[in-house]
């Protein structure tokens, strides 16, 4: 995981949620219900897909301290709105990096519960589930050894987003389609997944 992202979501605030016995599903209704959600607002949504844009679709992290503040803006601005769908996905974030920075395995029914909540809730709200969503839901089932329903998620991503680079690389490592890793080669060869993945 990149330097800065990591650092960032080590330190969040979030460990009270983390740390917490109970259930995932448990903890987001308790977001749910002292968040402002309006599916007019879609400040969470475009925050979501900037952090995709800069952390997964670039071919290096241009994600840069501002972005970061304005993350924590956000969280401590009283008239947010939609922020179960932040809080979960940050809590989501600290889980896995907390895991990869004393190298253990994330905890995968943690990891799918987490995603199904977050795709559905986004949808939900904001009538789109997000790039990003689908790149960690497709990681998450792949954590959960259900390689099935991981390559499906892949599949039904690249439907909504076709361009996205994560996806066509999970997708070429499910299929070895030539003409995805023609396109990764050609296109993308300079992208951080497809040089740790050695597509060439």
């Amino acid at each position: 995981m990149k330097k800065l992202v990591l650092i960032f979501f080590l330190f969040i605030n979030l460990s009270l949620f983390a740390q917490n016995k109970e259930s995932v599903q448990d903890i987001f209704q308790k977001l749910k219900q002292q968040s402002n959600i309006d599916k007019s607002d879609k400040t969470v949504y475009n925050l979501l897909t900037e952090f995709y844009e800069k952390n997964l679709q670039a071919d290096e992290e241009i994600m840069t301290p501002e972005d970061i503040q304005q993350i924590e803006k956000l969280l401590s601005d009283p008239n947010a709105k939609n922020l179960h769908i932040l809080m979960l996905f940050l809590m989501y974030q600290q889980h896995i990096s907390q895991t990869a920075a004393v190298g253990k395995e994330p905890d995968s029914n943690f990891q799918i519960e987490t995603m199904n909540l977050l795709e559905s809730e986004t949808k939900d709200v904001f009538g789109k589930i997000p790039a990003i969503i689908y790149i960690y839901k497709a990681e998450a089932l792949e954590s959960g050894k259900r390689k099935e329903d991981s390559q499906n998620t892949v599949a039904q991503g690249l439907k909504e987003y076709p361009d996205s680079i994560p996806l066509k690389v999970y997708s070429y490592m499910n299929t070895h389609d030539n003409a995805i890793k023609n396109d990764l080669i050609k296109n993308h060869s300079k992208h951080w997944m497809v040089q740790q993945f050695e597509i060439k």
